[in-house]
């Protein structure tokens, strides 16, 4: 029903941002990926989605159209609702969020709180396909690309590092390089920790 709200932002909070469009205030739950893209002026623009309990009308924020319809495909599955949902949009970006589905990284999906280990598998199952195409995302670059971050991060696990930080400068690095050794993006990650 709303796709999208543009206005003058009043409040903004980590779970949640107010903006004003001509005189009324919208609330709207955002995950920490759209609040610290936030930008710094005034006015902004939100794509939004509206969900309708039979106990209360909620809209929810997203700076991006791709957050957005990850969102949607995530509350598709049975077990997770918007409030999951919203955690996992929080834990990771979208585009880290439809790496992990498309990789099957049940144990990644799994870290998110309030997500166990069937609603992780179920969310594989029933998103992996979707998002393989919806995103275009190419399978084979995918998995030797996770080889490579998995042996990554079990080594830098045993060093002592936090898998999460860890997991997060190695992202970055396979942005920039996404063809990188292992021995490499271990030697660039020990630089980034």
């Amino acid at each position: 029903m709303i796709t999208q709200i543009r206005g003058r932002l009043v409040e903004k909070n980590p779970t949640y941002v107010v903006v004003d469009c001509a005189g009324v205030g919208y609330l709207l739950h955002v995950s920490l990926q759209t609040f610290s893209s936030l930008p710094t002026e005034e006015n902004i623009r939100l794509f939004t989605h509206l969900s309708i309990r039979e106990d209360a009308h909620t809209l929810y924020g997203f700076i991006t159209k791709t957050e957005r319809e990850v969102f949607k495909l995530l509350i598709s599955v049975s077990g997770v609702g918007p409030s999951i949902a919203r955690t996992m949009l929080s834990s990771m970006s979208s585009e880290e969020v439809q790496n992990a589905i498309a990789s099957e990284n049940v144990a990644l999906i799994q870290s998110v709180k309030g997500i166990g280990a069937k609603t992780a598998q179920r969310v594989i199952v029933d998103l992996r396909d979707k998002i393989l195409k919806t995103f275009d995302i190419d399978e084979v670059s995918l998995s030797s690309n996770n080889t490579n971050k998995e042996e990554a991060l079990s080594a830098l696990e045993v060093l002592g590092f936090n898998r999460r930080q860890s997991e997060k400068v190695i992202t970055a690095i396979l942005k920039e390089t996404p063809n990188e050794t292992v021995e490499l993006l271990i030697k660039k990650a020990l630089k980034n920790l």
